[in-house]
């Protein structure tokens, strides 16, 4: 069988799960610290360290790489192990990646991101844009969702929980610009991705909530 030209990490989150869902016959490579059950036949699976995750991108040379990785401050512990999630390992990844070959690169990103932003979340997650550019994919996808709304594993996120609740009367409220921000079901965010992997329309491409949502459709 050969080696799938499609390689997903973040793959046991609840965006990269769905991808899976929603890959149809699409063979998917997967990288991941830890195995993803029930997975179909057709998809090639690999289970490291992240330490050992450049050295395993550099072997299966994909053409596109897809990047789900992504956690919470409270969830990592510090803005430090945060930052070694979100910033550090997207990027080894990314490099490894274009090193060797890769000329598309799928990444999911925050509304807001912004390398100058006040927020650490938000400023990280711009960072990781804006060097992610530097890199020079012949193609970049950057996809911006609002709060995800949908099942997610491991211990419930009080805040986000709160706002998932109250979300229908928020984004009630926002209109216009502001629409960017309203909640967005991961599921459209993994669909998004399945329509973007493989397309060959070359420079960086910014996707926020209406663009995800027609993607999916």
């Amino acid at each position: 069988m050969t080696t799938p030209d499609t390689l997903l990490l973040g793959a046991t989150g609840m965006i990269g799960q769905a991808v899976i869902a929603n890959a149809g016959d699409r063979r998917l490579g997967i990288l991941a610290r830890r195995p993803v059950e029930n997975l179909a036949a057709h998809h090639a699976q690999h289970v490291a360290p992240p330490d050992d995750w450049a050295e395993i991108i550099g072997t299966e040379r994909p053409a596109t790489l897809i990047c789900c990785l992504g956690t919470t401050i409270r969830q990592a512990g510090s803005q430090a192990a945060f930052r070694a999630v979100d910033h550090d390992l997207v990027l080894a990844a990314a490099r490894a990646a274009k090193y060797a070959g890769a000329a598309h690169m799928i990444v999911v990103s925050s509304v807001g991101a912004s390398p100058e932003g006040a927020n650490f979340y938000l400023r990280t997650k711009g960072e990781v844009e804006a060097e992610l550019r530097a890199l020079d994919f012949a193609r970049l996808d950057i996809l911006r969702p609002g709060l995800l709304v949908g099942a997610r594993e491991g211990p419930p996120r009080l805040g986000e929980g709160l706002a998932i609740i109250a979300a229908p009367l928020t984004d009630a409220l926002l209109h216009g610009s502001l629409r960017r921000y309203r909640s967005i079901p991961a599921v459209k965010v993994a669909q998004a991705i399945v329509a973007l992997a493989g397309r060959a329309e070359p420079g960086v491409h910014i996707h926020g909530n209406d663009d995800i949502r027609a993607l999916a459709d």
